[in-house]
C-alpha cells in the first residue's frame, strides 16, 4: 500500500543537492496509466500528477482532453483511481490534479481523506481561486495534503506572495495563457513569472503548460526550479504506451542533469 511522502520537503531535499525538478503528468484511468506512471518514476521523475479525469477540463488542452475522455469511457472514476493509487508504492511523492466540481462534490473533508488513504501526498485544483480557497485548504491542511496553488503570468505583483504564502509542496509558475498542449518555442512569460516568484519564495517554482520538450526545459530551469509536463508525455502514453514514457521522460532527466546547479 503506498504511503505519502511529504512533497515540499523531498523536493526542497531534491533542489538541495543540486537537482533541477521534473514532475510528469499522467492522466489516470487511461488503460495500463499505473504501468505508465511506474515506468516514468523509474526515469528519474521527482514527483508524478496524476491527473483527475473530467467531462469540462478548463484547463486542458487537445491531447489531455482526449485522455481524459478515453479515461472516462473506460469506466474512470475519482474512487477507482485512487483506489488503484494505493498499490503504486513507487517511491516519490504523487499528487493529484482535479477540477473543484469533484472536490465539492465529494465534500472537502471526504476528498482530503481519500488522498490521503490512497498516499496521495498533495493536491492542484486549478479552477479553485485563492480568495476561496479557504475551506478545501482547511480540509487538506488536516489530512496532511499539500495544496499547489498556481501563479498565472497575468497576476499583478501584490497578489504574488499570497499565493506562494499559501502554496504547499511547490508554486505552479503557469507558463502563459491559455491551455495545456505543446508548443514549438517555450513562452517568455514562462521564464519571467518563474523569476517574479523565485525572487519572494523558497517554495520551490516550477514552470507547467507549454514545456513541451527536453530543449524548453532546460530553457525553463535556468530560473524555476523545475518543470511540470503534461501534453507532451500523455501524447507518448496515447500514441506508443508506458515505453514511450520512461523513454521520454529519462531524456529530458538527462537533459535538466546537465544543467549546472
Amino acid at each position: 500500500m503506498s504511503v505519502a511522502i511529504p512533497l515540499e520537503a523531498y523536493l526542497r531535499a531534491q533542489r538541495a543537492i543540486g537537482r533541477k525538478l521534473l514532475v510528469p503528468y499522467i492522466t489516470g484511468g487511461l488503460p495500463g496509466w499505473e504501468h505508465a506512471l511506474r515506468a516514468a518514476a523509474s526515469a528519474g521523475a521527482d514527483a508524478i500528477e496524476i491527473g483527475i479525469p473530467f467531462s469540462d477540463p478548463v484547463m486542458d488542452g487537445p491531447v489531455i482532453q482526449q485522455a481524459s475522455q478515453l479515461a472516462l469511457e473506460a469506466g474512470a472514476t475519482p474512487i477507482s483511481i485512487l483506489r488503484q493509487a494505493r498499490d503504486l508504492d513507487v517511491g516519490i511523492p504523487l499528487v493529484v490534479m482535479t477540477y473543484y466540481n469533484t472536490v465539492h462534490h465529494a465534500g472537502h473533508e471526504r476528498f482530503a481523506q481519500e488522498l490521503e488513504a490512497a498516499g496521495i501526498s498533495a493536491a492542484i485544483v486549478p479552477d479553485l481561486p485563492l480568495e476561496e480557497s479557504g475551506p478545501w485548504c482547511l480540509a487538506a491542511d488536516g489530512a496532511g495534503i499539500e495544496t499547489v496553488m498556481l501563479a498565472a503570468p497575468t497576476a499583478p505583483d501584490h497578489r504574488l506572495p499570497l499565493i506562494c504564502a499559501r502554496s504547499r509542496g511547490f508554486v505552479y509558475s503557469v507558463g502563459l495563457l491559455g491551455v495545456t498542449g505543446e508548443r514549438t518555442t517555450l513562452a517568455a512569460t514562462a521564464t519571467s513569472l518563474a523569476a517574479r516568484l523565485k525572487a519572494i519564495t523558497d517554495v520551490p517554482v516550477l514552470v507547467g503548460v507549454g514545456v513541451s520538450n527536453a530543449e524548453q526545459a532546460v530553457e525553463a530551469v535556468q530560473v524555476a526550479d523545475g518543470v511540470v509536463q503534461g501534453a507532451s508525455v500523455v501524447r507518448r502514453l496515447l500514441e506508443h504506451g508506458a515505453e514511450a514514457v520512461a523513454e521520454y521522460v529519462a531524456e529530458v532527466r538527462a537533459a535538466l542533469d546537465h544543467v549546472p546547479a
